[in-house]
């Protein structure tokens, strides 16, 4: 049997090195960080989107049972938990829901941001175009403060 003889030069390493170099490494960390700096606030911009929606489809749900209300009882009500609404909240928490007026002849509802009730815990009280929603007996959909007529 003749002995194995094994090379020390450089080439004969290099040959049988693989793996990344710390330049390389530093590379990808820089390009995930500035995808995710371009990412995460388009992001927060749907998410809030999509939690406006949420108000939105309260206050129609709680103007439906309003009206429905109103049917049968010839007035509108202000007691939340008689309208659907037990805990005076929207289906996931997000918007507390009021009804500030409620007599023979109209109501008006609102929707503001529950501090702490966003999804994952973000907090919709960050919403500085849609601060609150607004629906009336008459069907007027508004928002405060709306800038861009945005929010409805």
């Amino acid at each position: 049997m003749k002995p194995v003889c094994y090379s020390t030069a450089p080439e004969a390493l290099r040959q049988h090195q693989r793996g990344v170099t710390l330049i390389e490494l530093m590379a990808v960390v820089v390009i995930i960080a500035i995808l995710a700096m371009i990412a995460v606030p388009s992001y927060r911009q749907y998410t809030i989107r999509a939690q406006r929606t949420e108000a939105k489809t309260a206050l129609l749900q709680l103007a439906a049972n309003q009206e429905r209300f109103y049917l049968q009882n010839n007035t509108y009500s202000n007691d939340l938990a008689a309208l659907g609404f037990p805990g005076g909240a929207s289906e996931n928490g997000v918007y507390t829901l009021n009804v500030p007026l409620a007599n023979t002849q109209a109501f008006q509802a609102t929707a503001t941001p529950t501090p702490g009730g966003g999804i994952n815990g973000r907090d919709m009280t960050v919403d500085g175009e849609c601060a609150q929603f607004n629906l009336n007996s008459q069907g007027l959909k508004t928002a405060n403060p709306d800038p861009n007529n945005v929010c409805w």
